[in-house]
């Protein structure tokens, strides 16, 4: 692996399609950017695929900004929702625009959604998700006031369904259903939402990046069997609610964090998932190095594989996607391999939100398990492996990875406990 190639300077807010006409990979991001790539490793400049919001956009919100674009394919037309507003303010749009290529260009068709400062919710950062039972497509949005919100659209057109194109004036009445906020003294913290299905647990799962984008970012999940909620969090809790007094509420899937060698990370958030047409998953989001300022910009992109529990939550590779498969070495074999010395990053909600640092951790030939000063067994069941200390349970999936910080190949697991607190390990030598 050549040195610093998964690193993806400049990518804010990325968006993942894969197109079923070409088979390749095509990422949108702020600003209307967009790369190809044929592998998810190596990526291609596009270009800017959008030039300018529409007329009407850019007369509500006197903004030419484009943020946060999500894509869709209908037919025969790709329809990708751009976000256009200015930092701090409401008074935003959604906007579609559209195109019989990927690559563009798109040309506006029309406004979405549009809100203004007195309004309870913020029109930007759009995603797109289709009704499994119904066939009926909506559109995922929001960021802070308010929350996160969903809209039902029109087939045909692309906009919202309860309007006509002409009806401009009540655009802004029209908000959808509440289905995921924060408390106002957390700042109502909640944006950048996307929705997937999985049709192996049968549940929508809501992604949602809770936090500021200038320091404490993070990655949220819930779960719902119907599109419109309500998305429960692993202990249950509703995603609307504002009764969160420790910032417990929805299972984290990480945060920042800093392995023991090489870069320490913070702020992933805003991201998208890929269900790849060989049912393999991925996350994709932007993240910066701790050592820059937010003022500079430093976003890049991570790309990570990603598993499920048994009892299906999302787990992530500890490191960013290389290439690797998952392992079908099981047994004894594997028992082998994992044995040794490792790096462990346990993801469990703070006050406010920082970055998760490494402790040692063991996973000995007697089937001893130590994390620092926890001690307990562990024992392997196909590819997942089981940790068991005290009253915890845990599971992991068993994943190869390329170590970027020791520049090496490894082993590392991907794992959560039966209380819904996500980790990281991997192995950095043998006993």
């Amino acid at each position: 692996m050549e040195k610093n190639v998964l690193k993806y300077w400049g990518v804010h807010d990325p968006a993942i399609f894969r197109d079923d006409v070409t088979g390749l990979y095509y990422e949108y991001s702020t600003g209307a950017k967009c790369m190809k790539s044929s592998d998810l490793i190596h990526w291609e400049d596009v270009g800017i695929v959008v030039k300018k919001p529409p007329k009407e956009a850019v007369n509500w919100t006197e903004s030419e900004e484009i943020w946060a674009p999500d894509i869709v394919k209908v037919g025969d037309e790709y329809r990708l929702y751009c976000s256009n507003s200015s930092w701090g303010v409401r008074q935003s749009c959604i906007f579609l625009a559209v195109s019989s290529s990927p690559e563009g260009p798109f040309e506006p068709r029309g406004i979405v959604i549009k809100t203004t400062d007195e309004m309870p919710c913020n029109a930007i950062d759009a995603n797109i998700i289709r009704d499994q039972k119904t066939g009926e497509m909506y559109l995922v949005y929001g960021s802070f006031w308010g929350g996160v919100y969903l809209l039902k659209l029109d087939e045909e057109t692309g906009l919202a369904a309860e309007l006509s194109p002409e009806d401009d004036e009540s655009c802004a009445i029209l908000i959808g259903r509440s289905i995921a906020r924060r408390p106002e003294w957390m700042s109502s913290a909640i944006e950048g939402p996307y929705m997937i299905y999985n049709p192996d647990t049968e549940c929508y799962y809501l992604f949602v990046s809770y936090g500021s984008l200038k320091s404490d970012y993070n990655i949220r999940v819930a779960r719902s069997r119907n599109i419109a909620g309500p998305f429960l969090d692993y202990k249950d809790v509703d995603m609307r609610t504002v009764d969160d007094n420790y910032n417990a509420t929805g299972y984290l899937l990480f945060s920042g964090y800093e392995w023991n060698d090489g870069t320490a990370y913070m702020g992933p958030g805003h991201n998208s998932v890929l269900r790849d047409a060989d049912g393999q998953w991925y996350l994709f989001c932007h993240i910066r190095e701790k050592n820059f300022r937010y003022e500079d910009v430093p976003f890049m992109m991570q790309v990570r594989k990603m598993f499920w529990s048994t009892d299906g939550w999302p787990l992530l590779s500890p490191e960013v996607y290389a290439g690797e498969m998952l392992s079908v070495v099981e047994g004894e074999d594997l028992e082998r391999k994992l044995i040794g010395i490792y790096e462990r990053i346990h993801f469990q909600p703070m006050l406010p939100e920082g970055v998760h640092v490494a402790t040692p951790m063991k996973l000995c030939e007697d089937h001893y398990y130590e994390n620092a000063s926890i001690q307990g067994t562990w024992e392997v069941v196909g590819n997942r492996v089981w940790i068991r200390y005290g009253e915890t349970v845990e599971e992991a999936v068993v994943t190869p990875i390329w170590d970027e910080q020791l520049q090496q190949e490894s082993v590392a697991l991907t794992g959560k406990s039966d209380s819904g607190f996500t980790f990281w390990a991997k192995r950095t030598k043998g006993l």
